[in-house]
């Protein structure tokens, strides 16, 4: 089996559309949600959101009409795809054969901004107000298809679409195909803009969203007070590399994907199971894999995501996975405090969470945890940063449907 690495990040998120932008904004403590600004939320159950803000899709060489046919979810996947294939200095041809050279770039809802936009046109005006590029601007596969196209990748392409575990999931199978040998070099992540109000009603509906009028007081992961997930947007890209190529052309390299777990609770449509057995063997799988040791530095970047249920069965899963006493010794944040729940691309986002806290020792906090949940008694970094050298990172995401996915990431 072939060594990973990461050599090329890329961010559009609610705290800002590059990187270090959003990096610097955690590491503050920066709350990024807020009223909803982008659309008329009077008729809406909920009012609050983590909106990406002050994006423009042609600062990152994205041309006119591209931007006029693509869903916002594929403009951030586009942009977040060039910063992180110019952090990785990757030249197609030169350092990478177009043919195994692939993309898995997944999107948990897709084009529904797209889709209600023509739904609308078609109530309006009949079947001649549906647009032609309707079908291409709204499937889940179209931003990891028009980033190939950009990059010409022309390896293994694979969208994968699991609910809020999507991002993590893409990535988890981009690390399998290169260790694999089945591609030297993948484009990787996951990317989301569900903020319309078809999805904020459904998500509201189905009682997942939270409804506190408080921007300040609605995304409270593993706090006594959580009512639900506030919802985001935006996109997180890796770029993945085979170690030995990656080291020969002297890219500057990240950290080393070393570990993967992919199991299903098999329970429940929305539920997580409350014996988190799945869950657990999800995250058990991800450390075997890394090879992980009992007494290591362990950064856990939680799913975390304010919601009554994951966040207590999340706590239980670590708990089992690790074995009590190392669980109450690692360092465990949710970001999701800062910049709410982005669906299918925050596992990708919190990936690059994770290789960003093994390059620089620093631990993103838990902020707003006042009330701690006594079922959620682990060390979550409330409110504040801390310095921490972790050298072994997990991520977890849990999806609707059962979905559970853990990548593990370790310093090299």
């Amino acid at each position: 089996m072939r060594r990973v690495v990461i050599t090329g990040l890329g961010a559009i998120s609610p705290l800002g559309n590059d990187v270090n932008t959003m990096w610097s904004g955690l590491l503050e403590g920066k709350c990024a949600i807020d009223y909803i600004k982008s659309i008329n939320t009077e008729n809406l159950p909920v009012r609050i959101g983590a909106e990406v803000k002050d994006f423009r899709p042609e600062d990152y060489g994205i041309d006119r009409p591209m931007i006029r046919h693509n869903d916002r979810y594929a403009l951030y996947a586009l942009a977040a795809a060039s910063q992180a294939m110019r952090d990785s200095g990757l030249e197609v041809g030169k350092d990478v054969d177009p043919s195994r050279f692939g993309c898995a770039i997944g999107s948990g809802v897709g084009g529904i901004q797209t889709f209600c936009r023509e739904h609308s046109s078609m109530l309006e005006n009949g079947a001649r107000g549906v647009s032609p590029l309707f079908i291409p601007e709204m499937i889940a596969n179209i931003a990891s298809g028009n980033v190939a196209i950009t990059y010409h990748a022309e390896g293994p392409n694979l969208p994968v679409v699991t609910a809020c575990a999507t991002g993590t999931h893409s990535i988890g199978e981009a690390y399998r195909l290169i260790r694999e040998g089945r591609a030297d070099a993948m484009i990787s992540g996951g990317a989301e803009a569900a903020l319309c109000e078809m999805a904020i009603c459904g998500f509201a509906n189905s009682k997942a969203l939270t409804t506190s009028d408080d921007p300040m007081a609605a995304s409270l992961p593993f706090d006594l007070r959580r009512k639900g997930f506030v919802i985001g947007e935006g996109a997180g890209i890796m770029i993945l590399e085979e170690y030995e190529a990656a080291r020969r052309r002297g890219a500057h390299i990240y950290a080393e994907v070393s570990g993967y777990g992919n199991t299903c609770d098999a329970f429940h449509y929305t539920a997580p199971r409350s014996d988190a057995k799945c869950a657990t063997a999800c995250i058990r799988l991800a450390l075997e894999e890394a090879g992980y040791k009992d007494g290591e530095q362990l950064y856990v970047n939680a799913h975390g995501t304010g919601t009554p249920l994951n966040d207590k069965s999340e706590t239980l899963a670590i708990k089992q996975a690790l074995g009590e006493t190392a669980a109450r010794r690692a360092v465990i944040s949710s970001t999701k405090s800062m910049m709410g729940h982005m669906l299918g691309a925050t596992g990708a986002i919190e990936l690059v969470i994770c290789a960003l806290t093994l390059r620089d020792g620093k631990v993103a906090p838990t902020i707003h945890l006042d009330e701690p949940d006594p079922e959620c008694d682990l060390d979550y970094t409330p409110h504040t940063a801390r310095d921490y050298a972790a050298g072994l990172t997990i991520s977890n995401s849990f999806g609707f449907g059962g979905q559970n996915a853990c990548v593990a990431l370790r310093r090299i």
